[in-house]
């Protein structure tokens, strides 16, 4: 069976640029997915009309049965997986950010950026097979060093760490979010704050790779940069392309590589979370 990329939230943006990435440089079939059928097969049609071929899946990341859907699709063609780029996400800002409840902002924050990338990996960790590669798009706004929650930071940094601490991390926020504690408590907006989350369920990812009998299977956290995409607003001052760089990168590392693994990557370089 072909080897097989899939990339979330990929109808545009960065998601769009890594997959055209990856239809040049990955040796197998690339799967675009998105929540929004039309606006995904027209992305897989205007790729084609570009010289690039993808394939679409529908994948609302927030959806669990959408997800089991991807998983059983991997498993029927391509009988596992070989790269999940986790792309997809969410950010309020301008006059949305000034309008929409404080709450709501958290809650659907952290529901696309943190529990949707968690479902994902979760449905398809039983499928990746030998020598795969795990990408979670995070952020240089979840540097722990931008955090000044000392008890957050201490928590995040414990050796011990387990995805159900990251959980309840997320969930304390968000209660002090809905009782207007957030400032008094020094937690940072919700956007950085679900790319702390990640950058922490990466490590714990890695460490539960390590242990597990999935062979060379690595996982890292990235930060595309400041990019010009709808989601900053196209603000940012690289380009899509040049965004995609290091996920791809992240994407294709080699086999049996020693570095990086577990770690947050910037400019294809390792940045210390703290």
């Amino acid at each position: 069976m072909n080897r097989v990329a899939v990339v979330t939230g990929a109808n545009r943006g960065i998601g769009l640029e890594i997959v055209k990435s990856l239809c040049k440089q990955f040796q197998g079939d690339v799967v675009l997915t998105a929540r929004d059928p039309a606006r995904g097969h027209e992305a897989v049609q205007q790729l084609e009309r570009d010289g690039f071929h993808a394939k679409f899946h529908l994948l609302d990341i927030t959806n669990t049965s959408h997800i089991e859907g991807l998983r059983k699709f991997l498993l029927a063609t391509y009988g596992g997986l070989d790269v999940l780029v986790n792309n997809a996400g969410i950010m309020y800002i301008g006059k949305e950010k000034e309008e929409v409840a404080a709450i709501v902002q958290a809650t659907t924050t952290l529901q696309v950026n943190l529990f949707g990338h968690l479902e994902v990996y979760k449905h398809l960790f039983p499928i990746f097979r030998p020598h795969a590669r795990i990408v979670n798009i995070a952020s240089t706004l979840g540097l722990l060093n931008y955090n000044n929650n000392e008890e957050v930071r201490e928590k995040l940094m414990s050796g011990e760490l387990t995805m159900q601490d990251i959980v309840n991390l997320a969930e304390e926020y968000l209660r002090d979010v809905e009782q207007g504690l957030e400032e008094q408590k020094d937690w940072p907006d919700a956007y950085s704050v679900s790319k702390t989350l990640v950058m922490a369920a990466t490590r714990v990812q890695a460490r539960e790779l390590a242990e597990d009998s999935h062979e060379d299977v690595i996982v890292n956290s990235c930060c595309p940069g400041w990019v010009k995409t709808n989601l900053t607003g196209n603000r940012g001052v690289k380009s899509p392309a040049l965004g995609a760089d290091t996920p791809v990168y992240l994407a294709l590392l080699p086999p049996n590589c020693a570095s990086p693994v577990g770690e947050f990557v910037v400019d294809r370089k390792i940045r210390r979370v703290r």
